[in-house]
């Protein structure tokens, strides 16, 4: 009897797990991910503006940085889209944060294009923006901008006073670098609300990370690949 009963359980283990995977890939593969980038459901500006917004993720953002990124699957003949198709998506994209934004701090990286939104009226920047090198797709940055953007991302419930400031990131930063990439140093640095974020290398750029302004905990960005060039750009 107890065999039975340990025999059913365990297949209703099985058809739960098996259930909440298949729930999980229909959420991972939805259609939403394509040429006209951000959609409804991902964080960026539509969060900030709509009091109703819809937290849950398609394809579009977390499935780009999961799938596109993290797993690197290419047909043989893909090929990038250009840096000038890269900057207008973003100058479109950055509309969706208002009138007075523009885009700066234009790079390239072997899996997406990267840039930071810029508030012209106050001369802050706001947000970091990227487009995927070969679909095109252009999303708000995950990760820090994502969890830790007091204006744009999940860090606008941050209550309290920050706990560092520029300098006081950077020294975190730096320390951190010994380890993780001993003879690098910080060659560029963008504060974030709520956060810093410091691009780094030997003798060149190499990679980026940020700095929690609140905790100090550093998140390298990981999702870029390898480090092309810059291109200074005014929107």
């Amino acid at each position: 009897m107890a065999d039975n009963k340990n025999i059913i359980i365990g297949l209703l283990v099985v058809v739960i797990i098996l259930l909440a995977f298949l729930a999980f890939r229909s959420m991972m593969y939805s259609p939403v991910y394509n040429q006209n980038g951000y959609q409804s459901g991902q964080m960026g500006p539509g969060m900030m503006n709509n009091p109703g917004y819809n937290y849950s993720y398609g394809y579009g953002m977390m499935g780009n940085m999961m799938m596109g990124n993290m797993m690197a699957l290419y047909y043989p003949e893909s090929k990038p889209i250009t840096q000038d198709v890269a900057l207008k998506n973003m100058e479109s994209f950055a509309r969706q944060y208002g009138s007075n934004i523009e885009v700066e701090d234009f790079m390239a990286f072997s899996s997406n294009y990267y840039a930071v939104m810029k508030d012209t009226a106050s001369g802050q920047d706001i947000a970091e923006i990227l487009v995927d090198r070969y679909s095109g797709s252009t999303y708000p940055e995950p990760g820090p901008n994502m969890m830790w953007n007091t204006r744009y991302g999940a860090g606008r419930m941050q209550a309290g006073s920050s706990g560092y400031d520029l300098a006081g990131a950077k020294k975190l930063a730096e320390d951190f670098l010994t380890g993780y990439l001993p003879g690098a140093q910080i060659q560029e640095s963008h504060e974030m609300p709520g956060y810093y974020t410091f691009d780094f290398g030997r003798n060149e750029t190499e990679g980026m990370l940020s700095v929690n302004a609140y905790s100090g905990q550093i998140w390298v960005h990981t999702w870029h690949g390898f480090y092309l060039g810059e291109m200074k750009v005014t929107s």
